[in-house]
């Protein structure tokens, strides 16, 4: 059985399988991109910390996603998206 940091392995469960649904798909609307950036950068680290297994064939991979996440959480979603929208409608 793994060990996750923290959390109880069937919580840890059940919040990793709805972060890998939901957090996603707001990342493809756009919608509150550098928030759930955030959740999903920490969900990554987690994965990585929790599983070393996985440290020999998808460490490289973790470590790419993780660069990927973290330019969402730092520059946000650009022009196409829901945030730029909202923040436009709201602003003018």
């Amino acid at each position: 059985m793994h060990q996750v940091p923290f959390l109880p392995w069937e919580l840890a469960a059940y919040l990793g399988t709805a972060a890998e649904l939901i957090l996603p798909v707001f990342l493809v609307l756009g919608l509150l991109t550098r928030p759930m950036a955030a959740i999903l950068f920490v969900f990554n680290i987690m994965a990585v910390v929790s599983y070393p297994v996985i440290w020999e064939g998808g460490f490289f991979d973790h470590q790419f996603w993780g660069a990927l996440i973290l330019m969402n959480v730092m520059w946000g979603a650009g022009n196409i998206s829901l945030d730029y929208l909202l923040k436009k409608k709201v602003g003018g």
